[in-house]
């Protein structure tokens, strides 16, 4: 690692996850969006050099795929996890990491849904457009999983161009739809690890709800991304305090 920045309830790492993870002991979850596999990796860069619609700009992917390390990144999951570990990846993506996470101590649940009403278009015309991307959840802890949701459908609705977005990075993701999965998965106080951090929407929903967090990333553009939007989270929830008292 070569920075390390902490924001009241949040550490942050400039480094590689596989590097980091080790020297960081045990957390209650894992909240992570890794990078897709090569395949959809290329994709996505065709995707981006056809877009001719109205439509937001769609940012090239910039980063390594994850096939070399998933393995490893999983056993990291197994070996410092007393929760839930929630992945996202591609609808194609969810076999792959399921049959990582099987071997593992993690005990795999399901796929989850996360719809995108307003998802890109399919711009070439040659068949339907992708409307929905997955995240895989796991129990890491003992006994029985624990979650706050009851019986409720892992079905989760909300727009990739809402108001809060930065477009500043390839996949991010809608700060409302993290706040979603942390009220369902996990308690306040609780600390929460993403080791492919982004632009730290995970960070930024974590504190919010009063939770801790470890955030990691290797770029150190969208690092430094990261740590602006947690400074100003952490200032809005010490305004919503102020305001309270």
């Amino acid at each position: 690692m070569s920075r390390v920045e902490v924001i009241g309830n949040a550490t942050l790492y400039l480094g590689n996850a596989l590097d980091v993870l080790p020297t960081i002991g045990r957390v209650d979850h894992f909240i992570s969006d890794p990078p897709y596999e090569a395949s959809l990796h290329a994709a996505k860069a065709n995707v981006t050099a056809l877009r001719m619609d109205s439509g937001p700009e769609l940012k090239a992917v910039n980063f390594d795929a994850i096939d070399d390390i998933r393995e490893p990144i999983v056993d990291l999951f197994a070996a410092n996890c007393d929760g839930w570990v929630i992945v996202f990846c591609t609808v194609e993506g969810v076999a792959r990491w399921a049959d990582a996470f099987n071997p593992s101590s993690l005990k795999y649940k399901r796929a989850c849904v996360w719809v995108k009403p307003d998802s890109t278009p399919q711009l070439n015309g040659q068949g339907p457009a992708q409307g929905a991307e997955c995240f895989v959840v796991c129990w890491g802890g003992s006994g029985h999983a624990k979650w706050n949701a009851g019986g409720k459908r892992g079905i989760y609705t909300h727009l990739v161009n809402n108001p809060e977005r930065t477009g500043l990075h390839p996949t991010e993701k809608p700060r409302r739809l993290m706040s979603e999965i942390i009220a369902d998965f996990t308690n306040p106080g609780e600390l929460i690890c993403d080791p492919f951090m982004g632009s730290g929407t995970t960070g930024v929903a974590a504190v919010m709800a009063g939770r801790r967090f470890v955030g990691i990333e290797l770029n150190e553009t969208y690092f430094d991304l990261s740590c602006k939007r947690l400074e100003d989270a952490q200032r809005q929830g010490s305004l919503f305090q102020e305001q309270a008292a």
